[in-house]
């Protein structure tokens, strides 16, 4: 059985603060931009990022907008060093992102961090390198 995601879609609470952190912190590129919505091309072979006001997600989807804290998941990015993992992680505060768990060596033996965006959407940077 295949799974065919289209789309990872966010809720957020200001557009175009996500909008420019996504553009900074990863360097995405903008692929449809309407009042309330925003998708992003992730390159050949992924699906896209999408961005959608909170409440009008919520709305969409029926549920109370409320809630906070651990959402059950989290995005994984894995680049091929530890000084892009460093690098992943400064980009993302520098764009108004916080450190979640700083970059270190795992027991597993590889190396990772996490940070989150400004609506608190948790991103680990993980590599295998050395």
């Amino acid at each position: 059985m295949s799974l065919p995601i289209s789309a990872v879609m966010l809720g957020v609470k200001d557009l175009n603060r996500a909008k420019a952190f996504y553009a900074e912190a990863l360097g995405l590129k903008i692929d449809k931009d309407t009042r309330h919505f925003v998708s992003f091309s992730l390159g050949e072979g992924s699906q896209q990022l999408a961005l959608y006001e909170w409440e009008a997600a919520a709305q969409d989807a029926g549920v109370p907008a409320e809630g906070s804290g651990f959402r059950g998941a989290s995005f994984h990015l894995n680049p091929d060093s530890r000084a892009a993992v460093d690098e992943t992680i400064r980009n993302a505060v520098a764009a108004g992102g916080s450190v979640v768990r700083e970059p270190a060596a795992a027991q597993w033996g590889g190396y990772f961090g996490y940070f989150s965006d400004p609506d608190g959407h948790l991103w680990k940077v993980t590599t295998y390198a050395s």
